[in-house]
């Protein structure tokens, strides 16, 4: 990709994508960030710029000084968002946010990233560059950056989500350097490592994966904001370095990627079942007692379904598997509150915005996750194998499978 590639405005829809086209997107890329990192490292400046990373974290901040040439045409290029970004869809995208962010964080927490654990190529890499210092690193780092997104003024100076795309733009980058530079990846088997059809892909776990969640949930989500939070993420991104000629540009296409995807790369893993009971381990420590323990294995196999949950190795309780099934008739009773009481609503709004700061806290232990580029990988790492009711939303149908009727 180019530096202007994402502010190049929307064209065209892309072409129906097939295995072809995906085969092609494996071998490309971010060539922007790719050749920032790259010289970065020929120079041995990346410790340098991490370190001066530290201290810039909001828009429009003076670029730290002996910052090194490359990293500051970098952080210049990449400085705006796309020109081409409808701010009052934005602001749908915020509001909807806003009004969905318990429920959006629960979809990311149990849906999105045990998606991404069930391929096993992103499981295994996902598994060797945490470099952890505490399970929860990846959904507090994940959580972080979706809250920075949110916040009004996200793309205006002061804000904190421009330099935090910027940061793991470069660590997708220098993820990929390691990989290719120490021959820890099967590059011919694999193509590119964090390449632009994962980068889609991951795009997807966080869009319409989400909206999937949310659906199954039994939130009532009105077209409009279903397709404002996915132009958001459209936004993210072209702002994390991927070519819009092949990003979807609407949730029937993103439908249609997202099947294709799932279906080339979805299966079981070791590094995707250990992610996984990191993640149960994780929550069941922030649920209070251990009564309530089995409800986050219940809610993961209620959201992936029963073949992904297995996958996974999420463990069975017929007794929670059965009562997590009462969640939409529960959900569907608050939303008729909100929708009847304009103070319920307001104290609805107000408990989701303090459970997600709380969950966010507890992630987090109250630090601010810095996006920096590793210096290596482990050692073991390697690679072989407002709300508008009356238009409910409602998934893009499943992409027709070829093979039927065969």
């Amino acid at each position: 990709m180019n530096p202007t590639a994402a502010d190049a405005p929307a064209g065209s829809p892309p072409p129906p994508y097939t295995e072809r086209s995906l085969d092609a997107l494996r071998q490309v890329g971010d060539e922007l960030a790719d050749a920032t990192v790259a010289e970065l490292f020929a120079r041995g400046e990346t410790g340098r710029f991490n370190t001066l990373m530290r201290w810039f974290s909001t828009a429009g901040q003076d670029l730290p000084p002996g910052l090194p040439d490359v990293a500051r045409e970098y952080l210049e290029a990449t400085a705006m968002p796309p020109s081409w970004v409808d701010w009052g869809e934005m602001e749908k995208a915020r509001l909807f946010f806003i009004d969905n962010n318990v429920h959006v964080s629960t979809a990311l927490s149990f849906a999105s990233m045990p998606a991404c654990y069930v391929v096993p190529h992103i499981a295994k890499l996902l598994s060797a560059t945490h470099s952890l210092e505490y399970p929860s690193r990846r959904m507090a780092e994940t959580g972080q950056f979706t809250v920075y997104l949110m916040q009004p003024g996200a793309f205006e100076a002061g804000s904190r989500f421009i330099p935090a795309a910027q940061k793991v733009r470069l660590l997708h980058a220098s993820i990929r350097h390691h990989l290719e530079r120490e021959n820890l990846w099967d590059v011919e088997r694999l193509g590119t490592p964090i390449c632009q059809e994962d980068m889609i892909g991951g795009q997807m776990m966080f869009s319409i994966q989400v909206l999937d969640a949310l659906h199954r949930l039994g939130i009532h989500l009105s077209n409009e904001g279903a397709d404002a939070y996915f132009y958001a993420w459209r936004v993210v991104g072209a702002m994390l370095g991927i070519d819009l000629a092949h990003m979807p540009e609407n949730l029937e296409q993103a439908r249609h990627f997202s099947d294709l995807y799932m279906s080339r790369h979805m299966g079981p893993s070791p590094e995707g079942a250990r992610l996984t009971r990191q993640l149960i381990d994780l929550y069941e420590e922030v649920v209070p007692g251990t009564v309530f323990d089995p409800v986050v294995p219940a809610m993961i196999r209620y959201l992936v379904g029963d073949t992904c949950a297995d996958w996974l190795e999420v463990p069975r309780s017929p007794l929670w598997d059965s009562a997590i099934r009462t969640a939409p008739a529960l959900l569907g009773v608050l939303e008729a509150l909100e929708d009847r009481s304009p103070l319920a609503a307001w104290a609805l709004d107000r408990l989701g915005h303090h459970t997600s700061v709380f969950e966010l806290s507890s992630l987090t232990r109250g630090r601010v996750m810095q996006y920096a580029i590793p210096e290596r990988l482990k050692g073991e790492y390697g690679v072989t194998s407002a709300r508008p009711r009356l238009d409910r939303w409602a998934p893009p149908p499943l992409t027709p499978d070829p093979s039927a009727g065969r």
